[in-house]
Formats: structure tokens, sequence, C-alpha cells
């Protein structure tokens, strides 16, 4: 009988671990979040192209990611992963303006969209960031892109 008893003894005390474990995360804080998570917006990217860019962004705190995928701008020959370097401008609040950069991306194949991201960046409580215009530097040649259009369905509001 002594071995059922612990036994018995052992579920109770990882299923009490469990239920310990489980309240801990429940009081941990959540992630704060940007609304909305992916919007689009249409770029003019000069002799380079034109057309829609995907945005989708992340918040950690005070720490943001964006990350994009642009029919304007499509690779003439095959592009390593990491060696885009890229600056997104977005008006900040409807007035100012913040950056985004970074030097991340997939693999991109000839012929095909440029994705780039994350791009990183700081934001405050209540920012609402919209995409203003892109720079993408890819093996010394600089493409300039403006956004020909607004952020739909709005802004990153973080």
């Amino acid at each position: 009988m002594r071995h059922v008893r612990s036994g018995k003894l052992g579920i109770g005390t990882a299923l009490g671990v469990a239920v310990a474990a489980a309240g801990t995360l429940a009081m941990a804080p959540a992630a704060t979040a940007v609304t909305p998570d992916t919007a689009t917006l249409s770029f003019d990217c000069g002799s380079y192209g034109s057309g829609t860019a995907t945005l989708t962004a992340t918040q950690d705190g005070t720490a943001a990611t964006i990350s994009l995928s642009t029919s304007a701008i499509k690779s003439p020959i095959d592009i390593g992963a990491n060696s885009v370097t890229s600056t997104l401008t977005l008006t900040k609040n409807g007035s100012e303006t913040t950056e985004f950069s970074g030097s991340s991306n997939p693999a991109i194949p000839a012929g095909s969209e440029v994705s780039t991201g994350p791009l990183s960046g700081t934001v405050a409580a209540g920012d609402s960031l919209e995409g203003k215009s892109l720079k993408v530097v890819v093996l010394g040649i600089t493409a300039t892109c403006n956004a020909t259009s607004a952020q739909s369905p709005g802004p990153f509001v973080f």
C-alpha cells in the first residue's frame, strides 16, 4: 500500500507544481500589441519600379520591428541572406518621422520581390506610425521609394 500512496503523492505534487506554474504564467505581463499587425501601401521607386508593399509589425515594450516585402523592387540577380541594408522612414504621430533600419533579409532569388527585415526601431505607447519612404541598398546600389498611398487599413498604433 505504501507504493500506491507514494504514487498518489507524486501525482498530487506534480499537479500542484503545474497549477503553481500556470498561476505564475497568468500573472506575467502580456506582451504589448501593435494594431494592426499587418498593413499595405504603395511605393514608387523611380526607375526600379513601383508596386505594393506589405509591412508586418511587432512590439516588445519600446522595441519594435517591421518586416517588409514589396513588388516595387525585384531583384535582377540572386541576393544572399543578410546582404540588403534597408531604412524605412515612417511618419510618427502625424508630424514627426522615425526610422526603422536593419540588414536582415532572406535569400532572394533573381526576379523575386525584395523582402527585408526585421527592421528595428523604438516606439512609445500610443505612437502612430505610417510608412513614408523606403531606402534599399543592395551591392552598393541604392533604390529610394516614396509612398504613393496611405497605409491600409491604417497607421500602426503601438
